[in-house]
């Protein structure tokens, strides 16, 4: 526990055994319970998980490959089954500091959002820390997220975030797109619900991971999952304003 809130941290994993022990073992010791989602990697990610000997880790395997935003989904239904206050991703790739985490969680433990977002823009030396491409990727899909949702975020596509259980029971989450993207719809769904949203500067991790997110996913993939948000966005029902008292 941390301040009397239980944390649950949630780590998609797809094809990491080599690097999934580095990210489990760093996950800070105030961490409930930590949810590992082999989304059906064919090599020993499980194995791996388990290896790290830390009753904390559950492992929960998908029998097919159903995308990172599906295992998202699958890890924040068992970490809020598990009772948690407060669910992070965490990706299995070691690309997220665990020192940026209680900084991460704040706003959220604090009641002042319910939903936090890393932005690794606003890290000082983001631009020198990033690759040209992932850094102005990450610029443009950024401003185009931000248009489609009306979120007002930096940073659409870091994954290092932080969820309330308040803020998940107003979320279709079985509904929400299931690959590269999730994180763009998952953004639309909470400005549609009223749920605050918060910026939050991380680190920029690049080392010797290997991404299996290219241009395809940001020219076509990314693009399409913002216009069905734009879509649902505009076509919504507005939200009701509350009853004046007299």
């Amino acid at each position: 526990m941390l301040e009397g809130k239980r944390i649950g941290v949630v780590v998609p994993a797809y094809h990491e055994e080599r690097l999934i022990g580095r990210t489990l073992r760093g996950i800070p010791a105030f961490v409930d319970h930590v949810i590992v989602v082999d989304d059906a990697s064919e090599d020993e990610t499980s194995r791996a998980a388990l290896a790290v000997g830390d009753p904390r880790v559950e492992v929960v395997r998908h029998p097919q490959n159903r995308g990172v935003g599906a295992a998202i989904a699958t890890g924040y239904a068992r970490a809020f089954e598990r009772g948690v206050d407060v669910a992070v991703v965490m990706a299995g790739d070691a690309q997220m500091d665990p020192d940026d985490l209680p900084r991460l969680i704040a706003p959220v433990m604090a009641g002042r959002a319910g939903y936090a977002k890393g932005n690794r823009l606003a890290w000082p030396d983001a631009r020198a820390r990033m690759p040209l491409t992932r850094w102005l990727g990450n610029v443009v899909l950024s401003a185009l997220t931000r248009l489609a949702t009306g979120a007002k975020i930096e940073d659409s596509q870091c994954g290092y975030t932080a969820l309330s259980a308040d803020a998940a029971r107003s979320l279709p989450l079985d509904q929400l797109w299931p690959r590269y993207g999730y994180p763009n719809d998952l953004l639309g769904h909470l400005v549609q619900q009223g749920v605050e949203v918060v910026d939050v500067p991380v680190r920029p991790i690049y080392a010797d991971e290997r991404s299996g997110v290219g241009w395809r996913h940001a020219l076509f993939v990314v693009p399409s999952v913002l216009l069905r948000v734009w879509l649902r966005r505009a076509t919504a029902t507005p939200r009701a304003l509350p009853t004046p008292r007299s």
